[in-house]
């Protein structure tokens, strides 16, 4: 598998675990830490991510609409409003941080690379829009391919857990999720996108139940066989909220135990709330376990 260089960043796989700090600029985040919702956001924005650089964080992951489920959508006008200055304050102020914009629409990724996005992390593994392809291999920068299988008909919302879904039916798991993620890695590579520019993410959380995305973290190894790094995002998410019985902000240890197996089963990037505790986390998982 060959390494990846972004602008300074060289990224080589298997070596050790990538931290991918989240920046919610949303107000009504799952995990309660959508910027919008506490005032100016991207002074906000600037201080997390001021924060998040100096824990250690190799990604800052910008996304100005929310994915919990059952979420309303948010249009391309009021997405862009929320996350350019954000980017273009972020690009400003560390010239030298690698920057992801989270959005699976092509007119936001367009205008976030322009202001200074290195990478697009699209949830939707570019389905949602055919147009996002060409972005991406017009500005010759990697994408984050997540698998996704999202309905709002099969979501289940208790009070303090969140939200989770509770329908979502798959004649095997692992077959269907690696089936998925690959005919998203064909509209990937018929863009013209370099197969070393693309990360595969099983998306822990969308359209899988709480024993789907056990499971998808127990193989996880199945997905990194497929020859792609795999990014691994279980923060903060309602199945560790339903398996614990705890709320978002008590479920920092069960999201450490999932870094943590994740780690094991060759997640090469970790997409996180709370960067300085589970880049900790990571530093030492790796200690064991690579070598």
């Amino acid at each position: 598998m060959k390494s990846l260089t972004i602008a300074k960043h060289t990224f080589d796989w298997g070596i050790r675990t990538y931290v991918m700090g989240i920046l919610n600029v949303t107000p009504d985040s799952f995990s309660g830490d959508g910027i919008l919702a506490q005032g100016d956001a991207v002074a906000l924005a600037v201080e997390q991510a001021r924060d998040f650089l100096e824990s250690g964080a190799d990604i800052l992951d910008v996304g100005g609409e929310s994915t919990r489920p059952g979420s309303e959508p948010v249009n391309a006008e009021a997405e862009m409003e929320r996350v350019i200055p954000v980017v273009e304050a972020l690009s400003k102020e560390f010239p030298d941080a690698l920057i992801s914009i989270d959005t699976y629409k092509a007119t936001v990724a367009e205008e976030a690379l322009k202001a200074g996005a290195h990478m697009v992390n699209d949830v939707w593994a570019l389905r949602a829009d055919p147009v996002l392809a060409g972005v991406v291999a017009k500005h010759n920068v990697p994408v984050i391919l997540m698998h996704n299988r999202s309905n709002p008909a099969s979501v289940e919302v208790r009070a303090q857990l969140g939200n989770a879904y509770i329908g979502a039916q798959y004649d095997d798991l692992l077959m269907d999720v690696k089936r998925e993620l690959m005919d998203s890695v064909k509209l990937a590579q018929q863009a013209g996108i370099p197969d070393e520019r693309i990360i595969l993410d099983p998306g822990i959380g969308f359209g899988k139940t709480v024993s789907h995305n056990l499971e998808l973290i127990r193989r996880l190894d199945e997905i990194r066989a497929l020859g792609y790094p795999v990014l691994l995002g279980t923060s903060r998410k309602s199945f560790i909220g339903f398996t614990l019985d705890l709320p978002a902000d008590q479920r920092v240890e069960g999201t450490a135990a999932t870094v943590c197996v994740g780690i094991t089963r060759g997640a090469d990037i970790i997409r996180v709330h709370d960067v300085e505790h589970m880049l900790r986390v990571a530093k030492m998982t790796d200690a064991i376990v690579r070598v």
